[in-house]
């Protein structure tokens, strides 16, 4: 073999590390900006289809799903006013936890309606709210999971309570956009007359 003919392999192989390498970097760098994007839900994603490349992908068609839609901030108004629905519905916890508990969810779906987010299925409202809000999207999963299972075997009053909690989160994040809502603490006046009646029960 010619040195004119090993010079040009030579060339060629050190063009294919550079191009594997690249695409090595450019793999973490998505990598890393996905986990760093959807934190929690990453792993929870990986969890659910089985591999990180598999989940990426999941991931990223999310993101670019989400791209087509008008996602807005709440107005003033609106923000005062959900806000003003929230604390009714933490109010009427107190006597009719359940309905309160089924309110909720619903006040949640109107706010995510307002905003721009698509509202007809509940894995994919899930899913397509995670891109923003990827930090509190398991807490509405878990509320309701709550409220489903509550609906063939009652839930305790703890449990209902315990789904309130949840949907407040991702109900903070969505009136401010992923803010802090000053709403105080779920049923904090009411704790002791919640558990007493639940210990009667």
């Amino acid at each position: 073999m010619s040195s004119s003919m090993v010079a040009i392999l030579v060339v060629a192989f050190v063009i294919v590390l550079i191009a594997v390498a690249a695409w090595i970097f450019m793999q973490k760098r998505r990598t890393n900006a996905l986990r760093s994007k959807f934190g929690p839900e990453y792993d929870r994603a990986v969890r659910a289809e089985g591999t990180s490349k598999q989940a990426e992908r999941v991931l990223a068609e999310r993101q670019k799903r989400i791209q087509q839609f008008e996602i807005k901030p709440l107005s003033e108004t609106d923000r005062r006013k959900f806000g003003e629905a929230w604390e009714q519905q933490q109010a009427y916890f107190v006597d009719q936890p359940r309905e309160a508990v089924r309110n909720a969810d619903k006040l949640l779906t109107e706010v995510m309606k307002v905003r721009g987010y698509p509202v007809a299925d509940f894995e994919q409202r899930a899913a397509d709210v995670s891109v923003d809000h990827p930090v509190v999207v398991e807490n509405y999963r878990v509320a309701h999971r709550i409220a489903l299972e509550d609906s063939e075997h009652p839930a305790t009053t703890e449990q209902l309570r315990e789904a309130m909690i949840h949907y407040r989160a991702l109900f903070a994040d969505l009136l401010h956009d992923g803010g802090n809502y000053p709403v105080s603490d779920v049923l904090p006046q009411n704790q002791g007359a919640v558990r007493a009646r639940e210990a009667r029960r």
